[in-house]
């Protein structure tokens, strides 16, 4: 384990647990806090220090450019949609952005059936990609890094995830965006989301769906984590809705975050040189898959899933068996 990612984990304490009918938060408590000045995505969007543009007038499916005109640095973080131009994206990894400067990201499209302006320029809603989706989509970044060096997913099976989950939510939409599964699912989500709430020192969460660990998110300072709270919970609600079995009431036990907690520590992360500023590092082995990002020695965010029976763990995999198929063909 890279050591400041090791120090990392090994100084987060697991907070007391916060539950809503199968999904559960324990939050993780640290005094670690990184000494960068950043920007998010929403803040800098909404201060209008950021645009976000499609890579030229035609647009490229899994790029596009983005506009830096203020002086400090701007985190997106992987998961993130960006509405608007041609076509709703996600970001496909988190990025750290120079200030004043002009960078391409790469991103796949959650809106399938819309290739036309609605908009000049992208703006954001509270959403993140859902936490299965994201597993699935970090595993095959990975293996597009490792064999190409470019940070895309399999549009193909991003596709099949955001229809097979509006199909099971009754959420269908002209364009199968992904937003029209939030959308409908507002009040549902809503409720989940309102019985959790943020404690002191909170740098991230392991979120456990169905009694089973699901993944971690963590941040390199309280105030991070705290501006994100809403839109991560969301995004592992929606898979606890997706999975909600009334007649079944099983309790997240705290045996089940730290062996989770031990597998994330055991991970023997690759590092690269990210999109923007910093160092991205990847994990992908039997039982974990996931993320981070780091800068001038500090920790900016960090994310895991389980891949060892979390939540989807099979249409995850056989969608990887299908994208690895795929790229067996070229």
């Amino acid at each position: 384990m890279e050591p400041i990612l090791k120090t990392y984990l090994e100084g987060l304490k697991v907070g007391r647990v916060q539950t809503h009918k199968n999904l559960a938060m324990y939050p993780l408590l640290s005094t670690y806090a990184a000494g960068l000045d950043y920007l998010l995505l929403d803040e800098a969007l909404g201060q209008g220090f950021m645009e976000i543009v499609e890579v030229s007038k035609e647009g490229v499916v899994p790029e596009l450019r983005v506009i830096n005109n203020g002086r400090l640095m701007v985190l997106i973080l992987d998961g993130e949609e960006l509405v608007g131009a041609k076509q709703n994206r996600v970001v496909n990894t988190t990025i750290l952005v120079k200030g004043e400067s002009t960078l391409v990201i790469p991103v796949s499209c959650v809106e399938q059936g819309r290739w036309v302006y609605r908009s000049s320029k992208f703006q954001t809603e509270e959403r993140i990609m859902s936490s299965r989706l994201r597993a699935m989509k970090a595993e095959q970044v990975h293996q597009s890094v490792r064999q190409t060096g470019r940070y895309r997913a399999d549009q193909g099976a991003v596709w099949d995830g955001i229809a097979e989950m509006a199909q099971r939510r009754g959420a269908g939409s002209p364009s199968m965006a992904m937003a029209a599964i939030y959308e409908k699912e507002r009040p549902s989500l809503d409720g989940y989301v309102n019985h959790f709430q943020l404690v002191t020192s909170q740098v991230g969460a392991v979120f456990l769906i169905n009694g089973q660990a699901a993944g971690l998110e963590a941040f390199g300072r309280p105030d991070t984590f705290g501006k994100v709270f809403r839109k991560l919970l969301q995004s592992y609600a929606l898979d606890a809705l997706d999975g909600f079995q009334p007649e079944k009431e099983i309790k997240p036990l705290k045996s089940k975050v730290t062996p989770f907690l031990a597998d994330c520590l055991a991970a023997d992360p690759e590092g690269r040189p990210s999109v923007g500023l910093g160092t991205d590092w990847r994990v992908e082995n039997g039982k974990v898959a996931g993320l981070g990002l780091t800068h001038d020695g500090a920790l900016l965010h960090l994310s895991f899933f389980n891949r060892n029976g979390g939540p989807g763990r099979e249409a995850r995999f056989s969608r990887m068996a299908r994208f690895t198929e795929r790229r067996g063909r070229h």
